[in-house]
């Protein structure tokens, strides 16, 4: 009779596919950050016979192995690379699940890292860190467009020094502006040598 109900547990666990068992911790990052990670590992009964007499439990001690596995993984990347490569953290943890749990006729599929959270206190650090660096970044384009522009000035000054009707043209096209745009005020440029000769008489 006990053999009747073997042969029924071990065709039962055969016909059992694809196990996903989803997982959460809290783990402490090699740069002494605390996160919330969730994630889930897909996995299937190859052997149903060492399932049942390796392992006490194969569904809860993989849970469990899953979790432990990514606080090892994890406790050795920065935040950063937490953030910027799950998908090469994923492979690590399954290729280590797949080899943890060979013996217990466990077979891992995939292991996916669902979500990372952050403490509110870190998110708005990060969030005023980004802030001060685009606004230093905004501020080093201006400085490089008023240099190139002062550059550009430089070389025009150049230009028109080699030709006194050159300063003259452009007075002109600048007055042709200035009507253009029906502008009541109009500037006259006086030359400096011209307001040294009135300041010499004083």
């Amino acid at each position: 009779m006990w053999r009747k109900y073997g042969c029924i547990l071990v065709s039962c666990l055969e016909l059992l596919c694809l196990i996903i068992h989803p997982f959460k911790s809290q783990i402490l990052t090699k740069d002494s950050v605390t996160v919330s990670v969730d994630g889930v590992v897909y996995f299937r009964v190859n052997s149903p016979i060492a399932s049942v007499t390796n392992v006490t439990n194969a569904d809860f001690s993989t849970r469990l192995l899953a979790q432990t596995t990514l606080r090892n993984v994890l406790g050795t990347k920065n935040l950063s690379e937490l953030l910027s490569d799950r998908e090469g953290i994923s492979h690590s943890m399954q290729s280590n699940l797949d080899e943890a749990t060979d013996s217990w006729g466990i077979k891992v599929e995939r292991v996916e890292i669902k979500d990372v959270k952050l403490p509110q206190q870190l998110q708005r650090a990060m969030a005023a860190e980004a802030e001060a660096t685009r606004e230093a970044r905004a501020k080093v384009i201006a400085a490089e467009g008023e240099m190139n522009a002062s550059r550009a000035l430089k070389e025009a000054s150049l230009v028109i020094a080699e030709s006194p009707s050159a300063l003259q043209l452009r007075y002109l096209q600048t007055l042709n502006t200035i009507a253009a745009e029906k502008n009541s005020t109009i500037v006259f440029p006086l030359p400096m040598d011209f307001m040294a000769h009135f300041i010499g008489k004083k």
